[in-house]
């Protein structure tokens, strides 16, 4: 693999030269991008996790290549309040397992002042701009301070998602992207989790392919896209954390909390 460095660059200059990296990359495996991350951006970045089978992947990797350091690796996932209680014993079976410790942030919005504020089961009027109370804006918050951070999409998820580099920059949060699967199928991501005995969410055995939030989430049926259980009924596949969209201002907002010590489902 070819030897990159981009630390000797700031990071809004970074830019013009990310391509070329994400070509150089382009051919390389998981483990690879994920090794020249951690060398290229130190405690300056972070992993992010939603408990699907590529956050889950990412993990193991990462802990792989940093046995010794495992404790000290950033990641983090987005804590909606509204997460299976599946998805939260993950959280606890990758801690156990890989010795590290997986931070979660989420909005001081709780559940009851949303109803309060907004009205009632927020997500089936407007789950657009329930994601981006529950989820966008803890985000801003959880990179703020970085230089990069690692997410596990692939581009055979959706359309939005066809056309994710390697390495790219991500202009809604101003900072360098890595998409370490980006190249792979769903396929080829279980034939990981399966080979390497990497905990996952047992509601995939049970028909989810994608899982979120509890009220947007429903098994999917044979034939169908693998997410099309996310939000019924609207024709949204995305979040809002991948793609596209204006550059946010990254800065710490007082309704941000970090919750990694809240108590646990």
């Amino acid at each position: 693999m070819a030897n990159i460095a981009l630390t000797v660059i700031q990071p809004d200059a970074r830019v013009p030269f990310l391509p070329a990296a994400s070509a150089l990359l382009e051919d390389a495996t998981p483990e690879e991008i994920i090794s020249w991350a951690l060398g290229e951006f130190g405690d300056r970045i972070a992993i992010a996790t939603g408990f699907g089978p590529e956050g889950s992947a990412l993990i193991d990797v990462a802990v792989k290549l940093s046995p010794k350091t495992r404790a000290a690796l950033n990641i983090f996932f987005l804590d909606t309040g509204f997460l299976f209680p599946e998805t939260y014993r993950l959280r606890e079976r990758l801690e156990a397992r890989y010795g590290v410790k997986i931070r979660a942030f989420q909005t001081s919005l709780t559940p009851e002042l949303q109803h309060r504020n907004y009205g009632p089961n927020l997500w089936s009027r407007d789950p657009d701009l329930c994601c981006r109370l529950r989820k966008i804006e803890p985000l801003k918050e959880a990179l703020v301070g970085l230089d990069a951070w690692v997410t596990g999409i692939r581009r055979d998820q959706t359309a939005d998602r066809s056309g994710a580099g390697v390495v790219e920059w991500d202009y809604r949060y101003q900072l360098v992207k890595l998409n370490p699967f980006a190249r792979w199928t769903r396929r080829e991501v279980w034939d990981y989790i399966v080979r390497n005995d990497v905990p996952y969410n047992p509601m995939h055995d049970q028909g989810y392919t994608s899982i979120g939030c509890s009220h947007c989430t429903r098994a999917t049926i044979a034939g169908e896209d693998e997410r099309a259980g996310r939000w019924p009924g609207f024709k949204k596949t995305e979040c809002g954390l991948n793609g596209g969209g204006e550059p946010l201002e990254l800065k710490a907002e007082n309704q941000m909390l970090d919750v990694s010590d809240r108590t646990k489902k």
